[in-house]
């Protein structure tokens, strides 16, 4: 182990690239949280539909903060995409090593492929490895996790990690539920850059403004049964807008909905916006409404309740892990009238919420201070 600083290699199955870059935006914030610790090296690998043939490598350097994304020719066969997937990935690694050394330790994120590498170079060099699981696909809701080679594998690769970490309990025992087990089952809470998400100085009062983010996927946020509910809500009173803040495959869809249901008036759509624009609209914003039939925990939550705002959501995933009557109200996906409901009484609650302690809970456990000391812990404990 380096005595200076620990080595951290990063293995992200999703990050920012040139095509998106939202994708993975929550790993690299962990990678930049505790990079202000480590030295961490990231390696994502991209199948790129663009390019006929070769490997593009893209080198960024920050104080601390080493990535190599590797784009590489996307085939129509899913066999020589995972030879490429794999061969790209150990090019990936031999340009960290060329640049800083043995990694101390592996961090991946996302299974299944990736820790397979990891376990390559524990049995290879003793290199030990970490996972981090943010896919909700062992969930029951989705029982997406499926395939006898690939649960015997992951299984098998879970048990050899030094430590299994998830953003929610509610993963952990999902995972678990498909016998995914390992001596040391933590949590690691998302990262809130607390110093741009803060409460507004001021926000208008009138119209007040509920505010959902997504991806704009239907299937899983059901803006679709959001919409319907704000005609609802919307027959009932009228102090309230509702803004939209991204952009995905179901974003026309749903704008279209709006239309027909005589609701483009009562909500806007932003389109994307990040970093301090997202921020700062967040913060004009006076609660956070999610209506999802299936979650983790999305980081918009904590970024939300950062900036002040309460939150009403559905009670899936992890959410209720944070969510509770002092900073928001939980209802049940797919219950359209309890949304309305809920919306309702949070309008005429809003008063009762204390910004200040609604952000004091974020800056404690999903700070980039708080979560970059929790990982470099993790790290010692493993790299000794």
């Amino acid at each position: 182990m380096n005595s200076q600083k620990l080595h951290v290699l990063y293995l992200p199955r999703w990050y920012p690239n040139r095509y998106d870059p939202m994708p993975g935006l929550f790993i690299r914030r962990h990678a930049e949280a505790v990079s202000s610790f480590c030295q961490v090296s990231v390696v994502y690998v991209h199948a790129d539909d663009k390019r006929s043939r070769g490997y593009e490598v893209v080198e960024t350097n920050e104080p601390g903060l080493t990535t190599f994304v590797i784009y590489f020719p996307k085939s129509f066969s899913r066999l020589l995409n995972l030879w490429r997937f794999l061969r790209a990935n150990f090019l990936g690694i031999r340009l960290v090593r060329r640049k800083h050394g043995v990694p101390d330790l592996i961090h991946v994120h996302v299974l299944t492929r990736l820790a397979l590498i990891a376990w390559w170079y524990k049995v290879r060099y003793g290199i030990p490895y970490l996972i981090t699981e943010h896919w909700s696909r062992y969930i029951p809701s989705r029982n997406e996790f499926k395939g006898l080679v690939r649960k015997g594998l992951t299984r098998f690769l879970v048990r050899r990690a030094s430590m299994l970490t998830t953003v929610t309990q509610n993963l952990a025992r999902a995972m678990q539920a498909h016998k995914m087990t390992n001596q040391d089952v933590r949590i690691l809470p998302n990262v809130v850059d607390t110093a741009r998400f803060q409460p507004a100085a001021r926000k208008r009062d009138f119209p007040r403004q509920i505010v959902h983010v997504s991806c704009f996927e239907d299937r899983s946020k059901n803006i679709s049964g959001l919409l319907r509910a704000l005609k609802s809500l919307r027959q009932q009173r009228t102090d309230f807008e509702c803004v939209l803040i991204g952009e995905g495959m179901d974003f026309d869809a749903i704008k279209q909905q709006a239309l027909s249901l005589d609701m483009l008036e009562y909500v806007r759509f932003t389109g994307l916006i990040e970093g301090q624009e997202l921020a700062e609209q967040l913060a004009q914003g006076h609660f956070l409404v999610l209506f999802s039939n299936y979650e983790n925990l999305p980081v918009v939550i904590p970024e939300a309740l950062a900036c002040g705002l309460p939150v009403v959501a559905t009670d899936v995933g992890g959410i209720s892990e944070l969510i509770n009557p002092s900073n928001g109200m939980l209802v049940p996906p797919g219950d359209e009238q309890k949304l309305v409901w809920a919306m309702d009484r949070m309008l005429n609650m809003l008063a009762s919420f204390d910004a200040a302690e609604l952000r004091n809970c974020v800056v404690e456990t999903n700070s980039k201070e708080a979560v970059g000391r929790l990982l470099h812990e993790w790290y010692r404990e493993i790299a000794r």
